[in-house]
This record gives structure tokens, C-alpha cells and sequence, in this order.
């Protein structure tokens, strides 16, 4: 069914399903760099290919965690982190799953890369 999330509100995050099921049963989802980083990474809509192609290439068993910003419990930055101008979300605490609203398949082309699932490009999102 669609909801009211708008590109404008959405932050997404690339994670495995594994790894999104097992922090359901717990109620936040922590990811591979909050511990050794302080923060889970994330991307705007119109960030997440070049993220997902750069550092996921051919990955398999992937999903993107689409996140309302305005549910997350903890502080959400936009940062620079790697001087190149474009400011990315990060999430400076553990996520908590009821601001998850959508979890979208995100498998990989032939080829190794990655483009945006049509229910995303198209802008009506479903819960």
C-alpha cells in the first residue's frame, strides 16, 4: 500500500537481509559501522547507486532499508565525510525498526552492478 515518504524525507540504507532480519527480532539495527565508526552510513534516493556500485559491486543478498528520517530515534547528521561535497545521513545511534518503513530486494545485474528497483525510481512507496 503507498505511503506519504517522499524522496525529500527518505534516507536508505544498504544492508543484507540477514543482517535486517536478525536486528528485527531485536528492535534496532545497529550494522557493521556503528561499533567501529559511531554511525550507521546512509544515503539520499539519488545517492544510493553510486554508494551501492562503488562498495557492493556484485554482492548478493542485499536490501535497502528505506528509512523516514523524521521516525529515527537517534541523531541523523548530513556529513562530508570524504571531502568530496556531497554530504551523506548517518545515523549516530542504533536505528530502531519501526522507523524502517519499507525494505526493498536489491540484487545485483549480470554484470555486477546495481539500479534503483522500479518501485523506488518511481516515487510511490510502499509500507
Amino acid at each position: 500500500m503507498p505511503c506519504e515518504l517522499d524522496r525529500e524525507t527518505m534516507i536508505i540504507h544498504i544492508t543484507t537481509k540477514i543482517a535486517w532480519e536478525s536486528a528485527r527480532d531485536e528492535g534496532f539495527y545497529r550494522g557493521d559501522t556503528l561499533e567501529s565508526e559511531g554511525f550507521i552510513h546512509c544515503s539520499r534516493i539519488d545517492q544510493v547507486l553510486g554508494v551501492a556500485n562503488d562498495r557492493f559491486p556484485g554482492q548478493e543478498g542485499l536490501v535497502l532499508l528505506c528509512i523516514d528520517e523524521a521516525r529515527v530515534g537517534a541523531e541523523v547528521r548530513d556529513e562530508d565525510c570524504y571531502a568530496t561535497g556531497e554530504a551523506f545521513p548517518h545515523i549516530y545511534g542504533p536505528l530502531n525498526r519501526d522507523a524502517v518503513v519499507w525494505v526493498v530486494a536489491f540484487p545485483p545485474r549480470a554484470d555486477g552492478t546495481f539500479t534503483l528497483p522500479v518501485a523506488l525510481a518511481g516515487g510511490s512507496y510502499a509500507t
